[in-house]
């Protein structure tokens, strides 16, 4: 690619503005100043009268191109979300129409390095989508932004909307069911194109200011990964037509007004310091919080607010209405969730979509749990530093969170059992399906296991452990790392007192993860020796509390074991789970 015409002024990159950066080290600097220089990515805007101050024409609008290999209604959709940036550009002074979108023209070369383009390609299973972009390595100027969407989104979506609405009664296919199914796809791939073309204009994910209060309706961002807000209507059937919010958000304004407002001085372009800081005070006085990629990991990361595939502004409580959703869907589950004429074994793989629906909030809900709340802080900037989660908040969190241990929310009905048959030919098992014991048949006792192994998985990771210590240490008050195991084992064990004897076996088998999870702790060399020790205790009281059975027995046998040698012990690993949803590509291989 031919390199641009000077004229460009890079702008300096800051951790609280949701940029990429673009950096490299100037070794002339002078002492005292920083060898790193850093600047963030950003497409070329200029004003055509320099004297504007709002609503400014630029001399070359921003423009992309969606391919027209989409079909409709798809392409429509795709159009209609990436054009929502204009939004954001008229909040930041331009004119509208300086962010364009059109349908690639029949004869232009998708590959042509002058378009920025919107890209529809097909694969058979998982893949990530992107929002790539090619930039002048000397100033950060992006040069040509690249989208690449892959058609298996609007599929995944659409069995989500089977899977929740059952809309298949007395083996027909009704044409309102396909409508609001199609809406719920059109609304995600909308906001998909928005979210991939923002990575192309520079911007990172914020996973943060979704938790700021607002509608279910109101967008906070784009750059954030969306669970679909599913609510229940008055006769207990969920309700997805408000699945995904429309339009730009408001950290997405904040954002593209510190990337893209022009500051001029005598007819040209220049920085201005103290009008992007004034930019970024603005939105935190606001209570407009910015978190990305590191802070919304399930595993290791601290943060209470920042989450993928998440709702709400407090992640304990929607994750015990999202488990209402998913009780009411499970209870109307069945043939009505496949087509006619589908084997009713592939109600297998669409049982997955209801039974896994609060897998993503239980993560986020988790991580209040030792957790600690706190912003990307400069010097001077005026924000808070970081705090401890309340104790309040944490142990409300570790009851939601213990819930989806309970035998009772794992153990799926017989009648549904009833129903499952075997796979026919033609339709194997594949990383889309629950793990089975059984061989052909379903296995609801690997299901449970497997749905409660993504709780163990986040619940008890050695760097949580490790946090929940120093935070009892620190805070008398906080939940302790005795207090998070006693919880789980107890909400595993359930009501001793059911007759129910598949939910006594998943309650047995349920109990027996959570010991493996902690056995797996134990063995982890990020665990401190601290929390070693509190988890060795545990491991040992349990052992000596099993009752004289064979399974009582078992259990002590198996400690022992670890016990005795814990450097050669192999706990069991977690069993295998579907990716999820499936929402979509971007957060699970």
């Amino acid at each position: 690619m031919k390199l641009p015409e000077p004229g460009f002024v890079p702008r300096r990159f800051s951790p609280r503005a949701g940029y990429f950066d673009l950096t490299y080290r100037e070794m002339n600097t002078p002492l005292g100043v920083d060898v790193r220089q850093q600047f963030i990515t950003r497409h070329r805007l200029q004003k055509k009268d320099p004297e504007c101050r709002q609503q400014c024409e630029a001399v070359a609008p921003i423009h992309y191109y969606v391919d027209r290999g989409a079909p409709e209604p798809m392409r429509s959709a795709l159009v209609e979300g990436c054009r929502w940036w204009d939004q954001a550009f008229q909040a930041a002074g331009w004119a509208k129409g300086t962010f364009l979108v059109d349908v690639l023209p029949a004869d232009a070369d998708p590959m042509d390095a002058r378009f920025n383009i919107i890209q529809w390609v097909h694969r058979f299973n998982r893949g990530w989508s992107y929002g790539s972009e090619i930039a002048d390595p000397r100033t950060g100027e992006i040069l040509k932004g690249n989208v690449t969407l892959g058609s298996l989104r609007g599929r995944q979506d659409y069995r989500i909307a089977e899977a929740l609405l059952a809309p298949y009664a007395d083996g027909r296919v009704p044409d309102a069911a396909h409508d609001r199914a199609l809406a719920m796809v059109l609304a995600r791939i909308r906001q998909l194109a928005a979210h991939e073309t923002g990575h192309t204009l520079g911007l990172a994910h914020n996973y943060a200011v979704s938790t700021m209060p607002h509608t279910p309706d109101e967008t906070m961002s784009v750059m954030e990964y969306p669970h679909p807000w599913i609510t229940l209507g008055k006769n207990g059937v969920p309700d997805v037509s408000h699945a995904y919010p429309v339009n730009i958000g408001v950290w997405d304004k904040v954002a593209i007004d510190y990337g893209y407002r022009e500051f001029d001085q005598h007819g040209k372009p220049v920085e201005d310091a103290a009008g992007l800081e004034a930019i970024l005070h603005t939105a935190e006085t606001k209570g407009v919080r910015y978190l990305s990629d590191a802070d919304a990991r399930p595993l290791g990361s601290a943060s209470p607010i920042a989450h993928l595939w998440d709702n709400g502004t407090d992640a304990a409580d929607e994750l015990n209405r999202l488990l209402e959703v998913r009780a009411a869907a499970l209870r109307r589950f069945g043939p009505d969730v496949i087509r006619p004429g589908t084997p009713m074994a592939e109600m297998e793989d669409t049982l997955v979509l209801v039974y896994l629906l609060h897998r993503y909030q239980t993560e986020a809900a988790a991580k209040s749990i030792g957790g600690l709340d706190y912003r990307y802080t400069v010097r001077g900037d005026g924000q808070a530093g970081p705090a401890i989660v309340p104790a309040g908040e944490q142990r409300k969190a570790l009851a939601a969170v213990v819930k989806t241990l309970s035998p009772e929310v794992l153990a799926l009905p017989g009648a549904l059992l009833q129903q499952l048959p075997p796979r026919p030919p033609g339709t194997d098992r594949s990383i889309e399906s629950f793990a089975s014991h059984t061989a052909m048949t379903f296995d609801p006792v690997a299901t449970a296991e497997s749905a409660a192994d993504l709780t163990l998985r986040v619940l008890f990771a050695p760097e949580r452990a490790n946090r929940l210590v120093e935070y009892h240490a620190r805070q008398s008050e906080q939940p302790t790392l005795d207090d998070v195991m006693d919880a789980a084992l107890q909400a595993a064990t359930g009501r001793e007192s059911t007759t129910d004897g598949l939910v006594a076996v998943v309650r047995s088998a349920v109990a027996a993860r959570v010991i493996e999870a902690l056995l797996r702790l134990s063995a982890s060399p990020e665990l401190s020796f601290t929390a070693r020790s509190i988890v060795d205790a545990k491991l040992h009281a349990i052992a000596a509390a099993q009752p004289a059975t064979a399974a009582g027995e078992s259990i002590r046998n198996h400690i022992a074991a670890f016990e005795r040698a814990p450097e050669s012990f192999k706990p069991d690993p977690p069993i295998d789970t579907p990716p999820g949803m499936p929402i979509g590509d971007e957060a699970i291989f």
